[in-house]
Order: structure tokens, then C-alpha cells, then sequence
């Protein structure tokens, strides 16, 4: 594809038209899963990497499997045809464990629209959703604002924000040196992770994710789901329907926007120095790195995480954690985090807090 494309921008009209829409649900796009089967578990956990076996022997999906039971969470926009969509975060707030065999349906309203300035592009505008997700007894699961950036490609690529980079070149020690992290994460598991014995400024053992190949993007799709990957006569339909999303790849055959995360022309076109992963999958990591460390009793109440760049394909990403304060709330033992995840050239690409609940000696 050209790096000559020109694409749209964003309209005082199909701005107005979209603030139309704020307060109001929003039609639910198909999800790639509606029930928490014991299949959908595994391929989520595998997706993004967590070998914790609490998962399949309890029969409890990794929270993050939201992700996967609704596409809206997960950074589906509507409006503003044509006008790139890069995802920012999320703020999950959890009541409930969720478990095998639930059919969980995530409603979402437009929350927010608001200009941002953006040193990425010359115009952005943040828009957020807010979904509550609930059971078929009615029992609400969970309530998550997610937020993406609308961003004018062409103005993206004329501001240059991301200098050119070349793929990390990994040598054989810098390899071990994952290898080793790999087989040495810290899974908590069965031994119980007590509140009385946590001490503020406590370090989390780190998780490692990467190096980030399009096999590992692929892997994540296959528990996620992604957002308008289509195949055959479905993506037609989805091109008939929404225009703006049939982008002319190489060839000329249309193809999604989503191909960023795989086709460097199409990176680069939107301003990024080349292919990247899905933020979603960051917001994961981070709540991965948390449930290693709070153990099969604790219960991770709320994860906000924001991505902060782009992950790109050959970077590795080492997510960490601190205990930042702990208190007792309406008898229950609570521990806030601060998360962080930095990459191989020590950028800062995700940051993040979390709430979790631990069992008490004196309960």
C-alpha cells in the first residue's frame, strides 16, 4: 500500500452527528464468545500467555476474558467513518469471579466524547463506552469504560511523532534471557497470599511478554477475536455495510484497518514506524501479572490500565508491579498496585493500577 493514500478527516458534521449518540446504548456488535466454556478459557489463557493452572483445575476464567465476550470493551468504535481508531485503555471494575459455563452479555452506552490535544496527530478525539456485563440471573459480573483515540491518519503520518525504527536484532544472551524469565515466573497458586503480611512498597515478581512476533498477534486473536477479521464472503458483507473499512491493501483487494497489527505498509501509512500488537492484550498482561501474584484466594477487584504506545513487532515487554497502599474497606482486606509495563529500550508503553482483595489472618 502507498504511503500516498489519503484518508478522511474529522468533520464538524460527522462529529456533531456522533455527539448525538452520547447517553445512549449502543447496538451490540456479535461477540466471539457468549458463554465461558471450558475450550474458551484455555484458548483466552493461551492467547495471552498465562500458564497459571488454577484456571482449567477451578473452572474460573482469567478476568480479562471480557475482552473476549465483547467487542465494544475491547475498542469497537462507531462514528466518524474512515477516521482511525487506536485503542487507550480500559477501567475494569469486578463484582464476581467468572466461571465455567456463564453466559455473560456485556450492554454498552457511548460514555464521553471529548477533544484531545495529541502530539500523534493534529486532531484527536477520545471516545469512551461504558459496559456493564451481566449474568443471565441477572447477577452484574462487571462494569468497564473503554476508551479509544480517533485519530486523522494523514495528519498521523505528517506529524511523525515515532522516529523510524528497525526491528530489535536479538542476540543469544538477550534470548536466555527471556528463557530464563519464562521459566522462572512466580505463580502463587494454592498458597494463600495473607493482607496482614503485604507491606507497602513491596515489589511484584515481573512477567515477561515478547519478543512480540505476528505468530504471538495470531495466537492473541485466537482467544480474542478480534475486531473485524473476516474471512471470504463475511468480510464482503462487512465492507458492503461499512465502507470505510475495505481498505485497498498491495494487491487491491480490500482489507480492515486492523491490519496494522500485521501489514507494516498500512503502520506506517497511520504514523507508526511499523506493525504493533493489540492494546487489549497489554491491559491482559497486566492483569496476569496481578493474578500470578495474589494467589488462587485473593480477587482482583478493578485493573485501569492506559496504553501509552505502541507495542511494536520485535519488542519485548517486562510488566511490573508495587504494593502502593493497603487498607481494610467495608471489612475486607484491599491492596492498590501500581502497574507498569516498559519495553526493551525502556520506554513506559502501558500504566496501570489495580485493586485487589486478600484473605485475612484475623477474618
Amino acid at each position: 500500500m502507498s504511503t500516498s493514500a489519503s484518508f478522511p478527516v474529522i468533520s464538524p458534521e460527522a462529529l456533531a452527528a456522533l455527539r448525538a449518540f452520547v447517553g445512549k446504548p449502543v447496538r451490540r456488535p456479535e461477540p466471539y464468545i457468549e458463554v465461558t466454556t471450558r475450550d474458551a478459557i484455555r484458548h483466552w489463557a493461551h492467547g495471552i500467555g498465562d500458564r497459571n493452572l488454577f484456571w482449567a483445575d477451578a473452572r474460573i476464567a482469567p478476568p480479562t476474558i471480557l475482552f473476549a465476550m465483547d467487542r465494544i470493551v475491547s475498542g469497537y468504535v462507531g462514528g466518524l467513518p474512515g477516521i482511525h481508531a487506536m485503542y487507550g485503555g480500559t477501567d475494569f471494575r469486578w463484582r464476581l469471579r467468572i466461571r465455567e459455563g456463564e453466559r455473560i452479555v456485556g450492554e454498552s452506552v457511548l460514555l464521553d466524547l471529548e477533544e484531545k490535544a495529541s502530539t500523534f496527530a493534529r486532531r484527536a478525539v477520545k471516545q469512551t463506552y461504558r459496559t456493564t456485563f451481566t449474568r443471565d440471573d441477572g447477577a452484574i459480573v462487571c462494569e468497564a469504560d473503554s476508551w479509544c483515540f480517533r485519530t486523522e491518519r494523514d495528519t498521523a503520518r505528517e506529524r511523525r511523532k515515532y522516529r523510524p525504527l528497525e526491528p530489535h536484532r536479538y542476540t543469544e544472551d538477550e534470548i536466555e534471557r527471556i528463557r530464563l524469565a519464562y521459566r522462572g515466573e512466580v505463580i502463587r497458586g494454592a498458597t494463600p497470599r495473607y493482607w496482614d503480611d503485604v507491606q507497602v512498597g513491596e515489589k511484584l515478581p515481573e512477567v515477561v511478554k515478547g519478543p512480540l512476533t505476528v505468530t504471538s498477534v495470531i495466537a492473541f486473536v485466537q482467544g480474542w477475536g478480534s475486531l473485524y477479521v473476516r474471512a471470504h464472503g463475511l468480510a464482503f458483507d462487512l465492507f458492503e455495510r461499512h465502507p470505510a473499512l475495505g481498505i485497498p491493501n498491495a494487491f487491491g483487494a480490500p482489507e480492515p484497518p486492523e491490519r496494522v497489527h500485521w501489514d507494516e505498509a498500512l503502520a506506517r501509512a497511520v504514523g507508526v514506524p511499523a506493525p504493533y500488537d493489540y492494546g487489549p492484550e497489554r491491559v491482559a498482561w497486566l492483569g496476569h501479572l496481578v493474578t500470578n501474584w495474589v494467589g488462587n484466594d485473593g480477587f482482583l477487584a478493578r485493573l485501569n490500565v492506559q496504553v501509552r504506545r505502541h507495542n511494536l513487532i520485535g519488542d519485548t515487554s517486562w510488566c511490573r508491579g508495587v504494593v502502593a497502599a493497603k487498607g481494610i474497606v467495608e471489612g475486607r482486606g484491599e491492596v492498590t498496585l501500581e502497574l507498569e509495563t516498559v519495553n526493551q529500550r525502556g520506554e513506559t508503553i502501558a500504566l496501570g493500577q489495580a485493586v485487589v482483595v486478600l484473605p485475612r489472618r484475623s477474618a
